[in-house]
């Protein structure tokens, strides 16, 4: 398969939504364990102290750069995957074969969308005050000065809608893993009987703890479980 074939015909499409959906995977539980800083219960001196490393040393940043990429690839592949596939079903079939499939697996463009849309608003609230527009500091002694986000996530979540929308969100992400997890390994051949139930398992499971371990953050700084 070539370069330009990667993007174009519908293997390359589908290998290319396996890979960047795996990096992106790999993203969530690194995201997750960086956010969980916030239980340190320490007015959030820890929490800090990891965002301030995932944004100021050289590693990070240059995956933050492949993580937008990815993104952003596995958003535009996704949606061209969906138009291809509706293109070629413009008669409909005489048995509907969709009966056997999970509405998630059919819903994997509205539940993208809602995702691409938590993205903006995420960056929004988050990255760009962190890089762009700036954000009030902390001192944490001996001139370690860094970027007071948990500051940032008490007042954003001080707004119920808006945690209403990042519990919506994180719902959807937990029915695009419950999919998208399995058919990322299938689409690069990971797919036989010894390890088919194993990857299922852990596709759920995982579908459910990161989205659930994602939604406690705007839900745990609007009830105040956090200081």
């Amino acid at each position: 398969m070539t370069f330009k074939q990667m993007f174009t015909s519908s293997v390359g499409k589908k290998l290319v939504m396996a890979f960047t959906g795996i990096f992106l995977v790999l993203f969530l539980v690194v995201h997750a364990g960086l956010n969980a800083c916030i239980w340190a219960m320490d007015g959030g001196v820890t929490f800090n102290k990891a965002a301030h490393f995932m944004g100021s040393f050289i590693v990070p940043r240059i995956l933050e750069i492949g993580l937008f990429l990815g993104i952003f690839l596995h958003i535009i592949q996704g949606y061209m995957l969906t138009l291809e596939n509706r293109s070629k079903r413009k008669i409909g079939y005489e048995v509907n074969y969709s009966k056997g499939s999970k509405w998630y697996s059919r819903s994997m463009a509205i539940l993208g969308t809602i995702l691409l849309m938590f993205f903006v608003i995420h960056w929004k609230h988050f990255w760009v005050p962190s890089r762009i527009t700036g954000v009030e500091e902390m001192d944490l002694g001996n001139g370690f000065i860094v970027h007071n986000l948990y500051a940032v996530m008490q007042d954003t979540f001080e707004n119920v809608w808006v945690v209403l929308f990042y519990v919506i969100a994180c719902i959807s992400l937990g029915y695009h893993l419950a999919h998208g997890f399995q058919s990322a390994f299938k689409t690069i051949g990971v797919h036989n009987k010894r390890y088919h139930a194993m990857i299922n398992t852990i596709g759920f499971g995982f579908a459910i703890i990161i989205p659930l371990v994602f939604a406690l953050m705007p839900i745990s700084f609007y009830l105040h479980w956090v200081n």
